[in-house]
């Protein structure tokens, strides 16, 4: 028997599917209930609010919808024309019937066949992906994907964390590889499989979609804007949690368009971790949560082009998907993939330090602690004179001070490359050399100029000495490279793998200068560092 597979057979998730039909019934009563006094004390009024909002949004967003979707369109306009004369009881029984079906497309599934077939071919499978020379060559030299993949962070602690409570993991968001890279760290750390939340477009991808649907994923469709569904989601993650699954989502919401480290996070699934802690309180439960922030770091995004262009159009800050990104041609991902494996420089994802569900920092004990050391017992926070109880407006803002928690970790467990080095570093000296240009005045007027290597590498050795400094004060971690290489060879690497990959390479070689070929995207990768701007602006000159 695979070992993996073997070590995490008596996992949560391996039990869903007897369980998946009663927990479609309690998101469905919940949200029922919860939704009765939604506007105060008279139900029939918050009832007609609820199904009055989905019908209005959803109204709207079919209407420029076509085929079997669209369908759907007089079924809404019906049941707006309806909501006024319907009694209670009917508007009760409605608000359920829309409940299920929103349940019933979100809920995920779990196969041990699949997960064990996974597990035991992903790290061969996803090598030869990342190698397609060897493949070529029958396998007969596929290199140990560790290589290019590092898992980093004191995962021995996790693996023992998950076996007194319930793991939530909240990582960065950079590509839509995300789940796959992160699937594969959970295998190679030996922990637990979770389930997840991902985006609907993404299972109309017959192979990844197939994988997703049968390993606990369930569908997210971001075009649903309404509050009824919005709960759904949010329910159905918090009775997973309850019931003890280990869950992963998201907390950025969706890719960073940017570049940047994601600091403005959406609360709602980090308060639903808090709302299950506090009913399974409530219900004689004290199995504790723990959230845990991971953060991917790639050296090149298989995206960055697509992103960044999405980020800089104005229409763009409101586009929450793209459908036609490079992760949709199959030829881009096969690509990326065979490059990333010629790569110097690897992937890390880095499992930070585990915290609590009020974001104190969690020992290796299982215990929480405050920042002096002491033991805290978390369920004080839930307590008045003693007696536990849900209180809105408080728990909303011990999400927001967890929700800060998580975004400084995302900070600290950074890991640095050399693409985002020099990123940063040229984009910085066009600034220096016309502060009068706005940032859309730089991208179009850069291309083709010429940075000095004499000069480059000694801004690029002050700026790293600032680095180095902030890493020792646990800021920011930077690879190794960066740390200990020459600083040409720093450079150099980061050169080499820019030009790997994209259409167009963010810079080339000249005579003894570097040149900027694609300012976006040197954007785009520099921007990894944006939340040291102040700090590391004094390294050049």
């Amino acid at each position: 028997m695979n070992s993996v597979y073997a070590q995490t057979m008596n996992a949560p998730l391996f039990q869903f599917n007897r369980h998946r039909d009663d927990i479609e019934r309690e998101v469905i009563s919940r949200v029922v209930d919860g939704f009765t006094d939604y506007a105060g004390d008279d139900a029939t009024r918050s009832l007609q609010l609820v199904l009055n909002d989905a019908a209005f949004h959803e109204i709207n967003r079919l209407e420029k919808v076509r085929g079997r979707e669209g369908q759907r369109l007089d079924d809404w306009k019906n049941l707006a024309r309806r909501i006024g004369r319907m009694t209670q009881p009917e508007l009760r029984d409605e608000l359920k019937r829309r409940s299920d079906w929103y349940v019933k497309d979100v809920v995920g599934h779990f196969d041990k066949r699949v997960y064990r077939f996974a597990t035991s071919v992903l790290p061969l499978g996803l090598g030869a992906v990342f190698n397609t020379t060897d493949f070529a060559q029958g396998l007969t030299q596929v290199r140990d994907l560790a290589s290019r993949i590092r898992v980093e962070g004191d995962v021995a602690t996790l693996r023992e964390l998950a076996k007194r409570g319930t793991l939530v993991i909240v990582p960065t968001h950079s590509s839509n590889l995300d789940s796959i890279v992160l699937g594969w760290s959970l295998v190679h750390a030996q922990l637990p499989p979770c389930t997840y939340g991902a985006g609907k477009n993404l299972f109309l991808n017959p192979l990844i979609g197939y994988f997703m649907r049968n390993l606990g994923a369930y569908r997210v469709d971001r075009r649903l804007r309404h509050v009824l569904y919005k709960d759904v989601l949010k329910l159905y993650s918090q009775v997973l949690i309850e019931r003890g699954y280990h869950s992963l989502f998201f907390p950025g919401g969706t890719r960073s368009r940017s570049g940047q480290i994601e600091q403005h996070l959406k609360l709602g699934l980090l308060g639903s971790a808090l709302s299950a802690f506090t009913e399974r309180i409530l219900r004689g439960d004290d199995r504790p949560i723990y959230i845990v922030p991971v953060t991917i770091n790639y050296p090149l995004v298989l995206e960055a082009e697509t992103l960044i262009e999405d980020y800089l159009k104005e229409e763009g800050q409101a586009r929450y998907i793209i459908d036609d990104d490079e992760f949709s041609r199959l030829g881009r991902v096969v690509q990326y993939s065979a490059r990333v494996m010629g790569l110097q420089t690897s992937m890390v994802i880095r499992y930070g330090q585990p915290m609590d569900v009020f974001g104190n920092r969690v020992a290796a004990d299982g215990y929480s602690r405050s920042p002096g050391g002491s033991i805290i017992d978390p369920v004080g926070y839930l307590s008045v004179d003693g007696q536990v109880s849900a209180d809105p407006a408080r728990d909303a803002e011990y999400t927001r001070q967890t929700g800060a928690a998580v975004a400084d970790s995302f900070l600290r467990e950074t890991v640095i490359l050399p693409t985002h080095f020099l990123g940063w570093l040229l984009f910085e000296r066009e600034r220096r050399l016309a502060p009068h240009l706005d940032l859309f005045a730089l991208l179009r007027t850069t291309s083709g100029d010429r940075h000095d290597l004499t000069e480059l590498c000694g801004d690029a050795e002050r700026v790293r000495q600032l680095l180095v400094a902030a890493e020792e004060r646990g800021q920011l971690r930077l690879d190794s490279a960066i740390r200990q290489s020459p600083i040409d060879e720093v450079l150099d690497d980061a050169v080499r793998t820019y030009g790997m990959y994209h259409l167009r390479s963010a810079v080339e070689y000249g005579d003894d200068a570097i040149i900027v070929r694609d300012p976006k995207t040197l954007f785009y990768y520099g921007n990894r560092l944006s939340a040291w701007d102040s700090l590391l602006r004094d390294g050049v000159a």
